[in-house]
């Protein structure tokens, strides 16, 4: 019984493993050079300072809002990881179904969680980009599909620079400035 045991798993074993390696997203290596190897260094450099920045930010402090009605700091947060995947509808990459994500997930360990997987999410849709020039429509407008990635890297710059003033106005200094 004990050899039928071990050779059932040395069989079933290999295979759930295989199917978990399957199922990982795929890594995409970055361009070398051109738009995309700039948007994607942009990218990468605006990831960066968000993410140490809601590091640098004590949990409790999560909640602060600078005045009733303006969003809090984990809203903050929250609102770029939306937009993330929401912009990249833009250029064909469905987003997941998130509801209502400023206000369900408010825990520094959770915010920072969904920031990652939105910043993996809008790598992925920007690598699979085919055609930077093709006409898009957005927000009533024509533009290109590289026009809605300098609009990612916009609304991620813009509320970069709501953050670090949020920071600031908590004694939080960005780390990248120290």
């Amino acid at each position: 019984m004990k050899l039928v045991t071990s050779l059932a798993l040395a069989l079933v074993l290999p295979s759930i493993a295989l199917a978990h390696v399957q199922q990982a997203p795929p890594k995409l290596a970055p361009p070398a050079s051109g738009f995309r190897a700039e948007f994607i260094a942009n990218l990468d450099e605006v990831q960066e300072k968000i993410m140490s920045l809601a590091e640098a930010t004590p949990a409790d402090r999560f909640s602060w809002r600078p005045a009733p009605g303006v969003r809090s700091i984990s809203e903050v947060y929250m609102h770029i990881a939306g937009g993330n995947y929401f912009l990249a509808t833009f250029i064909g990459t469905p987003a997941p179904k998130t509801n209502d994500l400023e206000k369900r997930i408010t825990k520094k360990n959770d915010v920072l969680a969904e920031l990652r997987r939105s910043f993996d999410h809008l790598r992925i849709a920007a690598n699979n980009v085919k055609d930077l020039e093709k006409p898009v429509k957005m927000f009533g407008n024509q533009t290109s599909q590289r026009g809605v990635l300098v609009t990612m890297l916009s609304h991620l710059h813009e509320h970069l620079g709501q953050s670090v003033a949020y920071a600031r106005m908590n004694g939080v200094v960005p780390p990248w400035s120290r």
